[in-house]
């Protein structure tokens, strides 16, 4: 992460960056875990990386990983910031097909239409907000997860989502000139695979990068349940 940052931002935005971060507290089972996970993205095969480990608990890997795909997402964000303005992009969508309102149902009860660089705006601090209430995502064992839990995580894995969807359909050609197309390829795949795995995103949320999530279904051969959707 630390080189990808320098090899788009420099040292000063490469710092940002990592202010940015969430991950867990080192010491720590969720911490442990953590390892555990990047040690298992190392060996290559995404499709494993993506599953629980054997005798760990589900809501423990959805946490971290929703923490790692939060930077992820971050660093891809910051990566585009100069070329996604309200200027070029005054709203947040993928193609003229989907267009990506913005409400939280608290500060923002009524969805309204925002450029792309607003719609960011809104949804990293959200994301990170959810992630920092320990009441949905919990730091200690004696504390319970949410009945709601995985409701929470697939709305913040439906955000994210749009994000990919929008970066692919707008600034393609600018990850292709910072020359990070490749890291934005393996990014998706494997946030694909996770979500995939664990239903995390309505088929009709995907639609705009079917084309995409053919190629990688074909891949790894799995079958695919894309619907089209207008919403």
């Amino acid at each position: 992460m630390a080189n990808l940052s320098s090899k788009f931002f420099g040292t000063n935005a490469k710092t940002f960056v990592m202010k940015q971060k969430k991950e867990p507290k080192d010491g720590s089972k969720r911490y442990e875990l953590h390892k555990q996970m990047q040690a298992t993205l190392d060996s290559g095969d995404l499709r494993v990386a993506v599953k629980v480990p054997p005798g760990e608990d589900l809501n423990e890997w959805l946490t971290i990983n929703t923490m790692d795909f939060y930077n992820q997402i971050t660093l891809l964000h910051t990566s585009i910031a100069d070329f996604c303005t309200p200027q070029s992009c005054p709203v947040m969508g993928a193609g003229t097909k989907y267009e990506y309102l913005w409400a939280d149902g608290k500060d923002v009860k009524k969805p309204i239409k925002v450029s792309a660089s607003e719609y960011m705006d809104y949804l990293l601090p959200w994301v990170r907000s959810h992630l920092e209430d320990e009441t949905i995502f919990p730091v200690h064992d004696e504390q319970p997860f949410p009945k709601n839990f995985k409701s929470i995580v697939k709305t913040i894995f439906k955000r994210l989502f749009r994000v990919y969807a929008h970066i692919y359909y707008s600034h393609a050609q600018e990850i292709i000139d910072l020359g990070v197309d490749a890291h934005l390829n393996t990014t998706f795949k494997h946030f694909f695979l996770f979500i995939q795995e664990f239903d995390l995103v309505e088929p009709k949320e995907m639609a705009p990068l079917a084309e995409r999530i053919q190629k990688i279904n074909s891949q790894y051969g799995i079958a695919t349940k894309m619907e089209s959707g207008d919403d």
